[in-house]
Parts: C-alpha cells; structure tokens; sequence
C-alpha cells in the first residue's frame, strides 16, 4: 500500500513538472516556451506581385493590372497575360499610371484579397 502512495506521488510530481503523463488527463503537453514561429519569417511567404494601378475610385480600393509572361506548352512562345486585382488602400495613397507592390492578406471583403505594399514609382 505504500509502494502505491509513493509511485502516485512520483508520478504526481512528475506530471506537475510537465514530464510523463497522469492516469487522468492523458500525456502532458510539451511545455516549450520558444517562438511559435521564426520572426525572421516571411510572414509565412505571402504571395507578392507587382503592377500598375489601372483605377481608383472606390474609397480605400485600387484595381491593379498584373502582367505575367507565360510559355506555351506546346508552341514554347511567351504569352503575355494580365489578372486584375482589387487592392486595399488604406491612406488612399495610390493614384491611376502608379507601378505598386502588392501583397496577399486574408479576405477583406468579397473581392479584395491583397493590401498595398509599398509605391515603387508614380506616374507622371
């Protein structure tokens, strides 16, 4: 009987320091304090694009025009493709001719998925 009281309190004592697991709560959890994630981390690699700022009449909103040259599969000749964006602007800072870097965020309303990085150059 005594042997069962000493291994409870061992067991007890262990599972106070986070070690082993009680016969009740199943496994103690790891009690690492490090960072969840790297800081030095892009956060998480979010998408990037840059463009040109083809409207921006709505408040707070900018249309941006993003061209990329794809390759054919079959005929191997570079394609030039555009995809519009609808972008978030907080300052309304961007104006129409604008080249600006964008950048991929959680959905912000039915159709602005991406925020305004940053102006890489104005438009005249």
């Amino acid at each position: 009987m005594t042997e069962e009281r000493e291994n409870q309190a061992v067991i007890g004592e262990a599972v106070e320091a986070g070690l082993g697991e009680s016969p009740d709560k199943g496994p103690a959890l790891d009690q690492d304090e490090g960072p969840v994630q790297d800081p030095q981390s892009d956060r998480n690699g979010r998408k990037e694009r840059v463009g040109l700022v083809v409207s921006d009449k709505p408040n707070k909103t900018v249309t941006v025009s993003v061209e990329t040259l794809v390759r054919h599969p079959l005929y191997k000749k570079r394609v030039r493709s555009s995809k519009r964006f609808m972008v978030h602007d907080e300052r309304n800072e961007a104006r129409v001719g604008d080249t600006v870097r964008i950048i991929e965020t959680r959905p912000l309303s039915a159709r602005k998925r991406w925020r305004l990085g940053n102006i890489v150059s104005r438009s005249e």
